[in-house]
């Protein structure tokens, strides 16, 4: 009892970390300022406040590891994903028309996926609608066509802006590659790739406002960003761990369904602040985080659960984030 108490309080201080900095952390920041980008010094980068919150959120993970599993045990929790795991079977309807809506908003808004990008040809046109008719016919062959002229769209924009640039909505990937694999031999690797690619396209883009805080703080001035007390660059630092740890929690397979719901409520009170911009960059998110409130871990065997001993999870989610956290500032700021 103790320990599930504990659990309780870590969880509902983690809550309440996330949403102190829900506004800066899941906004892309290219979207909301015209600032001409300039690359932080390294040195700058890893502050001591940076570092400290590196170590603290490696313990912090560590901990979780232990905790969750006498909270799974709770008589409303397993009735609670004993119900959500009944509709599962509705998981690739739900992300099959939720990309559908999302194209239709966006072709009626007039961008290309995101609000960044705005669609430059009548050609561009025609095939997002082709894609959202494909997608809306109940039949998996449609909806793979739909995927494939939506991956040759993704294609040909990356090929127009980069590589890295579209790392930052890598979650799109993920998103046609589980729908290819819909009712295939390997229909199992659908819902694995969609949580490393939503998780890995979090992570990336938590990176861009440690390298280029600025941005980010062009943000806070304009559209009046609560920090709740802190300074505005330390409230930035904070915000891009928010968005990092979420990250890293959906890849290692830890706090899927209840962060799933912290999101959720996450990006709604960003839709209030940014507006339609936000609601056309966001709302596929809103739709993966609906499909893995419902899947939990699903048919994904999270890294963590390789190692049994306790001892070893601690150890493997501690040191594999400060690993993970140093390559993506690693790339990042090289690439940059």
């Amino acid at each position: 009892m103790i320990l599930v108490n504990k659990g309780i309080g870590i969880l509902l201080a983690i809550i309440i970390f996330f949403c102190s900095g829900a506004a800066v952390a899941e906004a892309h920041v290219k979207w909301f300022t015209d600032l001409v980008p300039e690359k932080e010094t390294i040195i700058h980068i890893l502050s001591p406040l940076f570092m400290g919150i590196a170590l603290f959120v490696a313990v912090l993970l560590a901990v979780l590891t232990q905790v969750l599993p006498a909270l799974s045990k709770w008589k409303l929790m397993v009735q609670v994903d004993s119900r959500l795991d009944q509709l599962r079977l509705h998981s690739m309807l739900i992300l099959k028309l939720g990309l559908a809506a999302a194209l239709l908003i966006q072709v009626l808004s007039g961008s290309l996926f995101v609000p960044e990008f705005e669609i430059s040809s009548q050609l561009e046109s025609i095939l997002l609608w082709s894609a959202i008719v494909l997608l809306l016919i109940p039949h998996h062959w449609a909806t793979k066509a739909g995927a494939l002229v939506t991956l040759w769209l993704l294609v040909k924009l990356m090929l127009a802006v980069g590589l890295f640039h579209m790392l930052d909505y890598g979650f799109y990937l993920a998103i046609i590659g589980a729908l290819l694999l819909e009712k295939t031999k390997a229909h199992n690797w659908g819902m694995p790739i969609l949580y490393l690619g939503t998780g890995l396209s979090l992570c990336w883009v938590a990176v861009e406002k440690w390298v280029f805080p600025a941005m980010a703080l062009d943000i806070i001035e304009n559209h009046g960003v609560p920090t709740f007390g802190f300074a505005p660059d330390a409230f930035v630092v904070m915000a891009a761990f928010i968005e990092f740890v979420v990250g890293y929690l959906l890849v290692v397979g830890i706090l899927n369904r209840l962060l799933s719901i912290v999101l959720t409520g996450i990006f709604i009170s960003t839709t209030m602040l940014f507006g339609m911009t936000e609601l056309v960059g966001h709302f596929m998110i809103h739709i993966v985080l609906i499909i893995f409130i419902i899947e939990g871990v699903s048919f994904y065997k999270p890294p963590v659960d390789m190692h049994k001993r306790k001892i070893d999870q601690m150890i493997f989610v501690s040191l594999n984030f400060l690993f993970a956290l140093s390559i993506f500032v690693l790339i990042y700021y090289r690439f940059a």
